[in-house]
């Protein structure tokens, strides 16, 4: 068999075409991965014609169903179809640079907000991180726990993380869901629209999938002897675990960073809201949690170094899925472990709605109840999230001002 791609069009663009497309899309792009598909859809799709919507269809496909940051992923994956390799770095770079240099400016400046207003304010966005959070759990509770076995699935996981905190039950929950999940044999075939067309070969795609293993198995063990390394590798394995996207990535990093005394709840949490202001990926929360670390590196360098290890594994993973995945989801049997390894997701981030998010932002009725009105907000009233946030700031102000 040829390591040579197949049915690859003649590439049509530039990598300045793509950084212009994905920069407006970085700027523009707010309500997290699911949102962000629907941007790119109507921008490259509909307006711009790079691919059609079948070829498209198939590429969100793979995306939400590998670990990593679905939209940040299929944005890597469509610029690598229009202008090559430097077409992936350029979407790549576009797509997450407006966030995360709003996250490093909040970041730098956050120490410095005090006083009764703007402990308020920072009071204010990690009240309304409760609201956004129970949002997604909600969400993807329906979506991927729609039946008593997989919410018994998701169920469990809180369970796992009850007895085993940290990553490590993370993991656990993830394993014993997919083992459920495959035991229930719900999964059925996909429809196969046709070959990805990504010149990606299968020799590529494999040095890909080595790397993602060889990197999560030797960073623990380099960890040891530099603290940054021991960032790269807490972060890499953040993103490595991340099935879901978007909110699901609040427990691995909060386990990688609060649990081990890197950062404090309170700046997590603030960070976590700040993060829902800004348009782009979500993944991008690396950035402000890489500066405010409490051990060196941190500030500008530490922000670098968490932003790349979390988003690492998902480009690693996706290139080395590519020549495989139509092949891969034929088999009825990789759905059912996929469905059981989501449903534990659930539990995964209802378990982080507990705690640290709840637990730590909720100290009266009157902080439940702003929360609430976020998450009515959110649910009912159909807000954007980054809107909520906004109305958040002024909320916990005049609970720090009203006795």
């Amino acid at each position: 068999m040829t390591d040579q791609p197949t049915n690859i069009p003649p590439r049509q663009g530039t990598p300045a075409e793509v950084f212009a497309a994905f920069l407006k899309l970085g700027l523009t792009s707010f309500g997290g991965p699911i949102a962000h598909l629907g941007y790119f859809r109507d921008e490259l799709v509909t307006r711009r014609k790079w691919l059609n919507d079948s070829a498209y269809a198939d590429l969100v496909a793979l995306c939400q169903f590998l670990p990593g940051p679905a939209s940040s992923q299929v944005g890597f994956a469509l610029g690598l179809m229009r202008a090559g390799w430097a077409g992936a770095l350029a979407a790549f770079a576009a797509f997450t640079l407006p966030s995360a240099l709003v996250l490093l400016v909040f970041a730098m400046t956050a120490a410095s907000i005090s006083g009764p207003v703007g402990d308020g304010a920072l009071h204010g966005l990690k009240i309304v991180a409760v609201a956004i959070v129970a949002q997604a759990v909600w969400g993807m509770a329906r979506n991927l726990c729609p039946d008593k076995e997989r919410a018994a699935i998701a169920a469990v996981a809180v369970a796992v993380l009850a007895f085993v905190p940290g990553a490590l039950g993370m993991i656990g929950a993830i394993l014993i869901g997919a083992i459920l999940g495959l035991a229930l044999g719900r999964g059925t075939v996909t429809k196969v629209h046709g070959p990805a067309i990504l010149p990606v070969s299968r020799k590529l795609a494999t040095g890909a999938g080595i790397a993602f293993l060889g990197l999560l198995t030797l960073l623990p063990l380099l960890a040891t002897q530099g603290q940054a390394l021991a960032v790269i590798d807490s972060f890499y394995r953040a993103g490595a675990l991340v099935f879901g996207g978007g909110h699901v990535v609040l427990p691995l990093l909060q386990a990688e960073t609060v649990a081990t005394g890197w950062v404090t709840p309170d700046q997590f949490l603030a960070g976590y809201g700040a993060a829902q202001a800004a348009p782009g990926p979500l993944f991008t929360f690396a950035a402000y949690l890489g500066a405010v670390l409490g051990p060196a590196p941190n500030g500008l360098t530490g922000a670098v170094l968490a932003l790349l290890a979390l988003f690492l594994p998902g480009f690693l993973i996706l290139i080395a899925a590519l020549p495989f995945w139509n092949r891969f989801r034929s088999i009825a049997q990789a759905q059912s472990l996929m469905q059981g390894a989501n449903a534990a997701v659930v539990g995964i981030l209802g378990a982080a709605l507990y705690t640290p998010v709840f637990s730590s932002a909720i100290g009266d009725l009157r902080d439940f109840a702003l929360a609430l009105i976020c998450f009515v907000l959110l649910t009912a009233w159909k807000s954007p999230p980054w809107v909520v946030v906004i109305l958040s700031v002024p909320g916990g102000i005049a609970l720090a001002l009203i006795p």
